[in-house]
Protein backbone atom coordinates (compact mmCIF):
# COMPACT_ATOMS: atom_id res chain seq x y z
CA UNK A 1 0.00 0.00 0.00
CA UNK A 2 1.57 3.86 -0.64
CA UNK A 3 1.65 6.23 1.66
CA UNK A 4 -1.16 7.72 -0.20
CA UNK A 5 -3.40 5.35 0.06
CA UNK A 6 -2.81 4.48 3.35
CA UNK A 7 -3.29 8.02 4.60
CA UNK A 8 -6.68 8.34 2.57
CA UNK A 9 -7.61 4.69 4.43
CA UNK A 10 -7.36 6.63 8.27
CA UNK A 11 -8.78 9.57 6.58
CA UNK A 12 -12.07 7.57 5.80
CA UNK A 13 -11.61 5.40 8.41
CA UNK A 14 -11.97 8.28 10.69
CA UNK A 15 -14.82 9.70 9.29
CA UNK A 16 -16.84 6.45 9.87
CA UNK A 17 -15.88 6.85 13.65
CA UNK A 18 -17.13 10.13 13.43
CA UNK A 19 -20.37 10.06 11.67
CA UNK A 20 -21.11 7.32 14.02
CA UNK A 21 -22.00 9.77 16.75
CA UNK A 22 -25.41 10.78 17.04
CA UNK A 23 -27.31 12.83 19.85
CA UNK A 24 -28.84 9.90 20.82
CA UNK A 25 -25.68 8.24 22.01
CA UNK A 26 -25.94 10.86 24.99
CA UNK A 27 -28.97 9.06 26.09
CA UNK A 28 -28.47 5.94 24.54
CA UNK A 29 -24.98 4.89 25.67
CA UNK A 30 -23.77 3.65 29.03
CA UNK A 31 -20.94 6.23 29.91
CA UNK A 32 -23.11 9.06 29.46
CA UNK A 33 -26.07 7.28 31.05
CA UNK A 34 -23.85 6.70 33.90
CA UNK A 35 -23.31 10.80 34.30
CA UNK A 36 -26.16 11.65 34.22
CA UNK A 37 -27.34 8.96 36.45
CA UNK A 38 -24.39 9.80 38.77
CA UNK A 39 -25.59 14.10 38.26
CA UNK A 40 -29.22 13.03 39.01
CA UNK A 41 -27.86 11.67 42.27
CA UNK A 42 -25.09 14.73 43.03
CA UNK A 43 -28.54 17.18 42.08
CA UNK A 44 -30.53 15.67 44.95
CA UNK A 45 -28.40 15.63 47.85
CA UNK A 46 -27.30 18.73 46.95
CA UNK A 47 -30.73 19.98 47.19
CA UNK A 48 -31.55 17.81 50.17
CA UNK A 49 -28.20 19.43 52.51
CA UNK A 50 -28.67 23.08 51.14
CA UNK A 51 -32.86 23.77 51.87
CA UNK A 52 -32.54 20.61 54.52
CA UNK A 53 -35.99 20.07 53.53
CA UNK A 54 -35.18 15.92 53.21
CA UNK A 55 -32.26 13.95 53.77
CA UNK A 56 -30.84 12.03 50.60
CA UNK A 57 -27.67 9.87 51.66
CA UNK A 58 -26.41 6.13 50.72
CA UNK A 59 -26.99 3.53 53.77
CA UNK A 60 -24.37 2.98 55.74
CA UNK A 61 -24.45 -0.10 58.50
CA UNK A 62 -22.99 0.95 61.75
CA UNK A 63 -19.94 -1.36 63.31
CA UNK A 64 -20.96 -3.95 65.43
CA UNK A 65 -19.05 -6.87 66.98
CA UNK A 66 -17.23 -4.17 69.04
CA UNK A 67 -17.27 -4.21 72.67
CA UNK A 68 -19.76 -1.32 72.57
CA UNK A 69 -21.76 -2.96 69.93
CA UNK A 70 -21.40 -6.30 70.08
CA UNK A 71 -24.70 -7.65 68.34
CA UNK A 72 -24.72 -8.10 64.74
CA UNK A 73 -28.26 -6.14 64.82
CA UNK A 74 -26.11 -3.10 66.73
CA UNK A 75 -25.24 -2.71 62.88
CA UNK A 76 -29.03 -1.72 61.72
CA UNK A 77 -29.60 1.01 63.95
CA UNK A 78 -30.68 4.57 63.43
CA UNK A 79 -32.31 5.42 60.28
CA UNK A 80 -29.89 2.13 58.54
CA UNK A 81 -33.03 0.79 56.85
CA UNK A 82 -34.83 3.75 56.01
CA UNK A 83 -31.45 4.73 54.25
CA UNK A 84 -31.27 1.36 52.95
CA UNK A 85 -34.52 1.24 51.18
CA UNK A 86 -33.77 4.60 49.56
CA UNK A 87 -29.98 2.96 48.28
CA UNK A 88 -32.35 0.29 46.64
CA UNK A 89 -34.73 3.00 45.50
CA UNK A 90 -32.47 5.35 43.85
CA UNK A 91 -30.30 2.31 42.17
CA UNK A 92 -33.30 0.85 41.00
CA UNK A 93 -34.85 3.54 39.46
CA UNK A 94 -31.69 4.88 37.83
CA UNK A 95 -30.30 1.74 36.31
CA UNK A 96 -33.63 0.41 35.27
CA UNK A 97 -34.16 3.67 33.36
CA UNK A 98 -30.43 3.37 32.25
CA UNK A 99 -30.95 -0.46 31.03
CA UNK A 100 -34.62 0.85 29.17
CA UNK A 101 -33.15 4.02 27.40
CA UNK A 102 -30.25 1.22 26.14
CA UNK A 103 -33.16 -1.60 25.02
CA UNK A 104 -32.38 -4.06 27.56
CA UNK A 105 -34.89 -5.69 29.06
CA UNK A 106 -36.13 -3.59 32.53
CA UNK A 107 -38.65 -6.05 33.44
CA UNK A 108 -35.50 -8.92 33.66
CA UNK A 109 -32.92 -6.40 34.90
CA UNK A 110 -35.44 -5.25 38.38
CA UNK A 111 -36.08 -8.89 39.27
CA UNK A 112 -32.09 -9.94 39.30
CA UNK A 113 -31.09 -6.23 40.15
CA UNK A 114 -33.38 -6.67 43.71
CA UNK A 115 -31.26 -10.08 44.32
CA UNK A 116 -28.13 -8.89 43.58
CA UNK A 117 -28.61 -5.81 45.90
CA UNK A 118 -29.64 -7.97 48.67
CA UNK A 119 -26.39 -9.98 48.27
CA UNK A 120 -24.18 -6.64 47.92
CA UNK A 121 -26.16 -5.56 51.48
CA UNK A 122 -24.76 -8.78 52.94
CA UNK A 123 -21.37 -7.69 51.67
CA UNK A 124 -21.75 -4.64 53.28
CA UNK A 125 -22.95 -6.03 56.22
CA UNK A 126 -19.88 -8.35 56.87
CA UNK A 127 -17.53 -5.51 55.95
CA UNK A 128 -18.97 -3.95 58.75
CA UNK A 129 -18.02 -5.88 61.52
CA UNK A 130 -15.10 -4.34 63.48
CA UNK A 131 -12.01 -5.90 62.88
CA UNK A 132 -13.23 -6.64 59.05
CA UNK A 133 -13.69 -2.93 59.15
CA UNK A 134 -9.91 -2.09 59.90
CA UNK A 135 -8.47 -4.10 57.82
CA UNK A 136 -10.13 -5.33 54.70
CA UNK A 137 -12.76 -3.21 52.62
CA UNK A 138 -16.55 -4.27 50.85
CA UNK A 139 -14.49 -5.39 47.78
CA UNK A 140 -12.80 -8.06 49.23
CA UNK A 141 -16.04 -9.69 51.13
CA UNK A 142 -17.96 -9.00 47.79
CA UNK A 143 -15.04 -10.46 45.48
CA UNK A 144 -15.28 -13.53 48.06
CA UNK A 145 -19.09 -14.04 48.31
CA UNK A 146 -19.07 -13.43 44.45
CA UNK A 147 -16.39 -15.85 43.68
CA UNK A 148 -18.15 -18.92 46.26
CA UNK A 149 -21.54 -18.40 44.59
CA UNK A 150 -19.75 -18.76 40.99
CA UNK A 151 -17.54 -21.68 41.63
CA UNK A 152 -20.24 -23.85 43.91
CA UNK A 153 -23.50 -23.87 43.39
CA UNK A 154 -23.03 -21.10 39.55
CA UNK A 155 -24.43 -17.94 38.87
CA UNK A 156 -28.08 -18.57 37.65
CA UNK A 157 -28.73 -17.40 34.36
CA UNK A 158 -31.82 -15.17 35.50
CA UNK A 159 -29.40 -13.08 37.96
CA UNK A 160 -27.21 -12.04 35.20
CA UNK A 161 -29.09 -9.04 33.26
CA UNK A 162 -28.28 -7.62 37.02
CA UNK A 163 -24.39 -8.65 36.83
CA UNK A 164 -23.75 -4.84 34.64
CA UNK A 165 -20.23 -4.10 36.41
CA UNK A 166 -19.00 -1.67 33.86
CA UNK A 167 -22.01 0.55 34.80
CA UNK A 168 -22.05 0.69 38.18
CA UNK A 169 -18.41 1.40 38.15
CA UNK A 170 -18.93 4.72 36.03
CA UNK A 171 -21.68 5.66 37.79
CA UNK A 172 -19.48 5.36 41.07
CA UNK A 173 -16.46 6.41 39.59
CA UNK A 174 -18.54 9.94 38.50
CA UNK A 175 -19.72 10.38 42.20
CA UNK A 176 -15.89 9.75 43.20
CA UNK A 177 -14.98 12.52 41.53
CA UNK A 178 -17.26 15.00 43.74
CA UNK A 179 -14.53 14.02 46.54
CA UNK A 180 -11.68 15.33 44.95
CA UNK A 181 -11.45 18.43 45.96
CA UNK A 182 -8.38 20.64 44.67
CA UNK A 183 -8.60 23.09 48.21
CA UNK A 184 -6.54 20.08 49.24
CA UNK A 185 -3.95 20.99 47.53
CA UNK A 186 -3.80 24.18 49.21
CA UNK A 187 -3.36 22.82 53.40
CA UNK A 188 -0.14 20.97 52.56
CA UNK A 189 1.24 23.29 49.51
CA UNK A 190 4.05 22.61 47.49
CA UNK A 191 5.41 19.47 49.82
CA UNK A 192 2.08 17.47 49.48
CA UNK A 193 2.45 17.94 45.72
CA UNK A 194 6.06 16.86 45.27
CA UNK A 195 5.06 14.08 47.65
CA UNK A 196 2.01 12.72 46.00
CA UNK A 197 2.25 13.76 42.54
CA UNK A 198 6.23 13.83 41.65
CA UNK A 199 6.55 10.50 43.13
CA UNK A 200 3.20 8.65 41.48
CA UNK A 201 3.86 9.29 37.95
CA UNK A 202 7.46 7.66 37.97
CA UNK A 203 5.90 4.44 40.11
CA UNK A 204 3.89 4.43 37.46
CA UNK A 205 6.74 4.51 34.75
CA UNK A 206 8.90 2.35 36.35
CA UNK A 207 6.05 -0.55 36.49
CA UNK A 208 5.58 -0.13 33.25
CA UNK A 209 8.51 -1.10 32.30
CA UNK A 210 9.05 -3.58 34.61
CA UNK A 211 5.74 -5.68 33.64
CA UNK A 212 5.84 -5.15 30.14
CA UNK A 213 9.82 -5.30 29.12
CA UNK A 214 11.26 -7.09 32.24
CA UNK A 215 8.74 -9.52 33.49
CA UNK A 216 7.49 -9.77 30.19
CA UNK A 217 3.63 -9.71 31.01
CA UNK A 218 1.29 -9.69 27.86
CA UNK A 219 -1.56 -8.44 29.47
CA UNK A 220 -0.84 -4.83 29.39
CA UNK A 221 -4.15 -3.39 30.68
CA UNK A 222 -3.31 -5.89 33.81
CA UNK A 223 0.31 -3.81 34.48
CA UNK A 224 -1.61 -0.35 33.97
CA UNK A 225 -4.23 -1.70 36.68
CA UNK A 226 -1.63 -3.06 39.11
CA UNK A 227 0.74 -0.08 38.33
CA UNK A 228 -1.96 2.26 38.98
CA UNK A 229 -3.43 0.15 42.10
CA UNK A 230 0.53 0.12 43.79
CA UNK A 231 1.40 3.97 42.95
CA UNK A 232 -1.96 5.74 43.85
CA UNK A 233 -4.99 4.54 45.86
CA UNK A 234 -5.66 0.73 45.74
CA UNK A 235 -9.09 0.04 45.11
CA UNK A 236 -10.05 3.30 43.37
CA UNK A 237 -7.15 3.92 41.21
CA UNK A 238 -7.56 0.20 40.04
CA UNK A 239 -10.95 0.35 39.22
CA UNK A 240 -10.54 3.80 36.84
CA UNK A 241 -7.28 2.45 35.20
CA UNK A 242 -9.19 -0.43 34.61
CA UNK A 243 -11.78 1.01 33.14
CA UNK A 244 -9.40 3.69 31.22
CA UNK A 245 -7.33 0.79 29.77
CA UNK A 246 -10.37 -1.41 29.17
CA UNK A 247 -9.23 -4.24 31.30
CA UNK A 248 -11.51 -7.70 31.81
CA UNK A 249 -13.34 -7.81 34.97
CA UNK A 250 -10.80 -10.50 36.13
CA UNK A 251 -8.02 -8.44 35.59
CA UNK A 252 -9.71 -5.71 38.11
CA UNK A 253 -10.55 -8.90 40.45
CA UNK A 254 -6.79 -9.97 40.68
CA UNK A 255 -4.96 -6.08 40.68
CA UNK A 256 -7.25 -5.32 43.58
CA UNK A 257 -7.30 -8.41 45.61
CA UNK A 258 -3.98 -8.45 45.74
CA UNK A 259 -3.52 -4.81 46.43
CA UNK A 260 -6.03 -5.48 49.44
CA UNK A 261 -3.53 -8.09 50.79
CA UNK A 262 -0.72 -6.45 50.94
CA UNK A 263 -2.62 -2.92 52.13
CA UNK A 264 -3.34 -5.26 55.52
CA UNK A 265 0.46 -5.89 55.70
CA UNK A 266 1.72 -2.02 54.85
CA UNK A 267 -0.76 -0.95 57.19
CA UNK A 268 0.26 -2.42 59.90
CA UNK A 269 3.96 -3.28 59.56
CA UNK A 270 4.88 0.31 57.72
CA UNK A 271 3.88 2.18 61.46
CA UNK A 272 5.97 -0.16 63.62
CA UNK A 273 8.61 -0.31 61.47
CA UNK A 274 8.26 3.88 61.72
CA UNK A 275 8.06 3.72 65.58
CA UNK A 276 11.43 1.25 65.60
CA UNK A 277 13.44 3.44 64.05
CA UNK A 278 12.53 6.64 65.25
CA UNK A 279 11.09 8.50 61.99
CA UNK A 280 8.98 11.38 63.59
CA UNK A 281 5.61 11.65 62.92
CA UNK A 282 5.79 14.73 59.77
CA UNK A 283 8.09 12.13 58.00
CA UNK A 284 6.54 9.24 59.00
CA UNK A 285 2.92 9.94 58.20
CA UNK A 286 3.77 11.84 54.56
CA UNK A 287 5.60 8.20 53.97
CA UNK A 288 2.73 6.25 55.38
CA UNK A 289 0.06 8.67 53.12
CA UNK A 290 2.21 7.95 49.82
CA UNK A 291 2.48 4.09 49.96
CA UNK A 292 -0.35 2.47 52.27
CA UNK A 293 -3.29 2.01 49.16
CA UNK A 294 -5.91 2.48 50.38
CA UNK A 295 -7.23 6.05 51.96
CA UNK A 296 -9.08 4.30 54.94
CA UNK A 297 -6.13 2.38 55.94
CA UNK A 298 -3.64 5.27 55.54
CA UNK A 299 -5.73 7.17 58.25
CA UNK A 300 -5.66 3.95 60.47
CA UNK A 301 -1.67 3.52 59.67
CA UNK A 302 -1.38 7.49 60.39
CA UNK A 303 -3.03 7.95 63.31
CA UNK A 304 -0.93 5.03 64.93
CA UNK A 305 2.20 7.59 65.22
CA UNK A 306 0.14 10.51 66.71
CA UNK A 307 -2.68 13.03 65.54
CA UNK A 308 0.24 14.82 63.54
CA UNK A 309 1.34 11.55 61.84
CA UNK A 310 -2.83 10.75 61.43
CA UNK A 311 -3.53 14.19 59.47
CA UNK A 312 -0.28 14.41 57.32
CA UNK A 313 -1.49 11.03 55.99
CA UNK A 314 -4.68 11.70 55.44
CA UNK A 315 -3.63 15.36 53.60
CA UNK A 316 -1.26 13.34 51.41
CA UNK A 317 -3.56 10.33 50.46
CA UNK A 318 -5.86 13.21 49.69
CA UNK A 319 -3.95 15.22 47.40
CA UNK A 320 -2.40 11.82 45.43
CA UNK A 321 -6.62 11.30 45.13
CA UNK A 322 -6.33 14.07 43.06
CA UNK A 323 -4.11 12.61 40.13
CA UNK A 324 -7.00 9.23 39.50
CA UNK A 325 -8.64 11.46 36.99
CA UNK A 326 -5.77 12.60 35.13
CA UNK A 327 -4.16 9.25 35.22
CA UNK A 328 -7.55 7.05 33.56
CA UNK A 329 -6.96 10.52 31.26
CA UNK A 330 -3.48 9.79 30.44
CA UNK A 331 -4.18 5.88 30.47
CA UNK A 332 -6.91 6.24 28.05
CA UNK A 333 -5.03 8.35 25.76
CA UNK A 334 -1.85 6.18 26.19
CA UNK A 335 -3.64 3.21 24.96
CA UNK A 336 -5.85 4.27 22.52
CA UNK A 337 -3.18 6.06 20.69
CA UNK A 338 0.17 3.64 21.51
CA UNK A 339 -1.13 -0.12 22.85
CA UNK A 340 -4.49 -0.42 20.68
CA UNK A 341 -2.37 1.10 17.43
CA UNK A 342 0.34 -1.39 18.06
CA UNK A 343 -2.17 -4.63 18.92
CA UNK A 344 -4.28 -3.93 16.09
CA UNK A 345 -1.81 -2.56 13.78
CA UNK A 346 -3.79 0.43 12.58
CA UNK A 347 -3.65 4.22 12.86
CA UNK A 348 -5.88 6.12 14.40
CA UNK A 349 -6.99 10.36 14.47
CA UNK A 350 -8.79 12.31 16.68
CA UNK A 351 -12.57 10.54 15.72
CA UNK A 352 -11.25 7.18 16.91
CA UNK A 353 -10.02 8.40 19.99
CA UNK A 354 -12.99 10.30 20.68
CA UNK A 355 -14.91 6.88 19.70
CA UNK A 356 -13.12 4.96 21.79
CA UNK A 357 -12.54 7.39 24.91
CA UNK A 358 -14.15 6.65 28.31
CA UNK A 359 -16.68 9.35 28.67
CA UNK A 360 -17.06 8.58 32.43
CA UNK A 361 -13.39 10.50 32.56
CA UNK A 362 -15.76 13.43 31.28
CA UNK A 363 -18.25 13.00 34.08
CA UNK A 364 -15.21 12.29 37.02
CA UNK A 365 -13.30 15.19 36.04
CA UNK A 366 -16.63 17.40 35.71
CA UNK A 367 -18.01 16.47 39.28
CA UNK A 368 -14.53 18.00 40.73
CA UNK A 369 -14.79 21.18 39.21
CA UNK A 370 -17.90 21.44 40.36
CA UNK A 371 -17.34 21.40 43.71
CA UNK A 372 -13.68 22.12 44.14
CA UNK A 373 -14.71 25.55 42.15
CA UNK A 374 -18.33 26.41 41.89
CA UNK A 375 -19.86 24.40 45.14
CA UNK A 376 -17.39 25.03 47.89
CA UNK A 377 -16.66 28.81 47.28
CA UNK A 378 -20.13 29.31 47.16
CA UNK A 379 -21.57 26.89 50.10
CA UNK A 380 -18.30 26.90 51.75
CA UNK A 381 -16.35 23.99 53.23
CA UNK A 382 -19.02 22.41 55.88
CA UNK A 383 -21.89 22.54 53.35
CA UNK A 384 -20.24 21.13 50.65
CA UNK A 385 -18.72 18.57 52.65
CA UNK A 386 -21.95 17.17 53.80
CA UNK A 387 -22.98 16.71 50.21
CA UNK A 388 -19.71 14.97 49.91
CA UNK A 389 -20.65 12.70 52.20
CA UNK A 390 -24.34 12.02 51.39
CA UNK A 391 -22.81 10.65 47.95
CA UNK A 392 -20.01 8.98 49.90
CA UNK A 393 -22.28 5.53 50.32
CA UNK A 394 -23.78 5.98 47.02
CA UNK A 395 -20.40 5.37 45.59
CA UNK A 396 -19.73 2.74 48.02
CA UNK A 397 -22.69 0.93 47.54
CA UNK A 398 -21.96 1.28 43.38
CA UNK A 399 -18.44 -0.02 43.94
CA UNK A 400 -19.73 -2.61 46.12
CA UNK A 401 -22.64 -3.92 43.23
CA UNK A 402 -19.43 -3.83 40.56
CA UNK A 403 -17.41 -6.02 42.57
CA UNK A 404 -20.08 -8.45 43.60
CA UNK A 405 -20.59 -8.76 39.83
CA UNK A 406 -17.22 -9.66 38.91
CA UNK A 407 -17.15 -12.25 41.25
CA UNK A 408 -20.45 -13.53 40.40
CA UNK A 409 -19.40 -14.29 36.73
CA UNK A 410 -15.53 -15.08 37.63
CA UNK A 411 -14.60 -18.85 38.16
CA UNK A 412 -11.00 -19.23 39.65
CA UNK A 413 -9.59 -20.82 37.25
CA UNK A 414 -10.21 -17.37 35.22
CA UNK A 415 -8.31 -15.95 38.16
CA UNK A 416 -5.63 -18.43 38.26
CA UNK A 417 -4.55 -17.75 34.92
CA UNK A 418 -3.72 -14.36 35.93
CA UNK A 419 -0.67 -15.38 38.18
CA UNK A 420 1.32 -16.06 35.24
CA UNK A 421 4.14 -17.88 37.12
CA UNK A 422 3.72 -15.54 39.58
CA UNK A 423 4.65 -12.35 37.32
CA UNK A 424 1.97 -10.02 38.24
CA UNK A 425 2.57 -10.54 42.37
CA UNK A 426 6.15 -9.76 41.55
CA UNK A 427 5.36 -6.97 39.71
CA UNK A 428 3.16 -5.85 42.73
CA UNK A 429 5.94 -6.26 44.97
CA UNK A 430 8.64 -4.89 43.60
CA UNK A 431 6.83 -2.08 42.63
CA UNK A 432 5.76 -1.04 46.16
CA UNK A 433 9.30 -1.66 47.74
CA UNK A 434 10.58 1.02 44.75
CA UNK A 435 7.34 3.31 45.69
CA UNK A 436 8.73 2.99 49.29
CA UNK A 437 12.05 4.00 48.78
CA UNK A 438 11.55 7.08 46.42
CA UNK A 439 8.54 7.79 48.64
CA UNK A 440 10.74 7.87 51.48
CA UNK A 441 13.64 9.75 49.78
CA UNK A 442 11.37 12.69 48.47
CA UNK A 443 9.61 12.90 51.91
CA UNK A 444 13.24 13.20 53.79
CA UNK A 445 14.08 15.68 51.52
CA UNK A 446 11.24 17.92 51.68
CA UNK A 447 10.24 17.20 55.37
CA UNK A 448 13.52 16.71 57.20
CA UNK A 449 14.28 20.38 57.91
CA UNK A 450 17.57 19.96 56.04
CA UNK A 451 16.88 21.36 52.69
CA UNK A 452 13.52 23.31 53.06
CA UNK A 453 11.51 24.32 56.54
CA UNK A 454 9.37 22.22 58.08
CA UNK A 455 6.00 23.06 57.15
CA UNK A 456 3.40 24.07 60.03
CA UNK A 457 0.63 21.74 59.94
CA UNK A 458 -2.38 22.26 61.57
CA UNK A 459 -4.29 19.46 63.20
Amino acid sequence: MTEKSHSTTTIISERVVVEKFKFTDLYKKEDWLAIWGAFILIAIAAVGVITGAFDFQGAKFHEWGSADSPSILNAFDGDILVNLLLTFAAFTSLFTLGNKLESKKASQFIGAFSVLFLLTTLVRLISAQELFNKYLEYAFWALIIGLLIANTIKTPLWLKPALQTEFYIKTGLVLMGAEVLFSNIQKFGLYGLGIAWGVTPLVIIFMWFLGTKVLKIKNNPLVITIAAATSVCGTSAAIATAAASKAKKTDLAFAVGTSLIFTVVMMVGLPLFIKAVGIDQLVGGAWIGGTVDSTGAVVLAGQTLGDLGGTVAALVKMIQNILIGFIAFGVAIFFTTKIDVQEKKESVGIGVIWERFPKFIIGFIAASLLFSFVLQPTLGVEQTGDIIKHLGQFKNWAFALAFTSIGLETNFKELGQKIEGGKPIALYIIGQLFNIALTYFVVWVLLSGRFFPIPAIQL
